[in-house]
């Protein structure tokens, strides 16, 4: 293999910069909280955490320390400690991603290897962390989750611990059957329903990431008031005005290797691809709205980047469809669309 610029090639790995790059997912493991602690307590801890999204009072990309103990998962940073109750968790799961040691200036330096020897070098500069997600109740039943990087292999370790939780106590839930119901509906209030992932085999991570952007993108939307979350009960005072339902349509996970191993072609090709369908009601039943979002994301942080994508184009298509039902008076319709 020739080097380049006549320095050993293993020197011009060491030159770079090394910046972590979090890429493509793939879900391994689920483990449902329903088992009660043993008598040992058994606490996990990773000091190398990453909290990706979704954590409490956290803001994504944090670095800091993981802990579960007996009584609370715990995030602790440079900015303060966060907490959930060990018995709010509803399950966990594990998960791999390739990372791109360094970045775009790694990408850049492959392409300038003469002679395939980027195929090479694109062996050397990738390394695979965890994935770890968690699902969790908060004290009106609301679901919720949050996704941590952690160093290989700690998230699969971590799942014996998550296992020891206590089960979750039953309560009554606002789904999207029951929703309104019982209560007068509530201005400019929307329920987002837990997506259907039955159509396409989605990573728990992906999972978790879209519905909690989706949530945040839609709480920034113009005149929209209270988004309720899947399963919240605020004691039957009053339920949504508007429902969304979503159901996954098609998933393709893009693949760091293979662009890694193409050289300048993997710019183009090995991308996520994710599609939605979406169908926007009302309490009353006279709007029936019904659209497609899709998303193709090539690049870094690519399970973050999608979601928040079609978060984003969620949260446009909701704006406008209030919009053109406060116009035609709530009227009865159907509408495709793709965003």
């Amino acid at each position: 293999m020739k080097v380049l610029s006549g320095a050993p090639l293993v020197l011009i790995f060491h030159a770079l910069i090394c910046v972590p790059t979090y890429l493509s997912a793939q879900n391994i493991q689920d483990v449902p909280q329903a088992h009660s602690i043993s008598s040992s307590n058994s606490t996990w801890k990773s000091s190398k955490a990453e909290h990706v999204y979704g954590f409490p009072d956290i803001k994504p990309n944090k670095k800091g320390t993981l802990t579960l103990d007996a009584d609370a998962l715990t995030f602790s940073g440079k900015s303060g400690n966060t907490s959930i109750r060990r018995s709010s968790l509803t399950s966990a799961s594990a998960g791999n991603q390739r990372v791109e040691m360094w970045g775009i200036g790694g990408r850049i330096l492959r392409m300038t290897i003469p002679d395939g020897g980027g195929l090479a070098a694109a062996a050397f500069m990738h390394h695979r962390v965890d994935m770890l997600t968690v699902e969790f109740n908060d004290d009106r039943g609301a679901a919720h989750s949050a996704v941590f990087f952690l160093p290989a292999n700690e998230a699969t370790r971590a799942l014996q611990s998550f296992a020891l939780a206590p089960p979750v106590p039953a309560q009554p839930r606002m789904t999207s059957e029951n929703a309104c119901q019982h209560a007068p509906a509530e201005a400019n209030s929307v329920l987002l329903a837990s997506p259907s992932w039955t159509q396409a085999e989605v990573p728990a991570a992906y999972r978790s990431l879209v519905y909690e952007h989706m949530i945040d993108r839609l709480r920034l939307a113009k005149g929209v008031g209270h988004v309720y979350r899947d399963g919240e009960n605020n004691g039957q005072t009053a339920c949504p005005q508007y429902m969304i339902r979503i159901a996954i349509a098609t998933f393709k996970e893009g693949s760091s290797v293979k662009r890694a191993f193409m050289g300048p072609v993997g710019m183009f090709v090995g991308t996520t691809q994710i599609r939605f369908d979406v169908t926007y009601t009302d309490a009353s039943g006279r709007m029936n709205v019904q659209e497609q979002i899709k998303a193709t994301i090539r690049g870094e942080s690519e399970s973050t980047n999608v979601a928040d994508h079609v978060a984003k184009s969620l949260a446009k298509q909701y704006g406008n469809v209030l919009k053109n039902a406060n116009k035609s008076g709530s009227a009865k319709s159907t509408i495709n669309a793709t965003s």
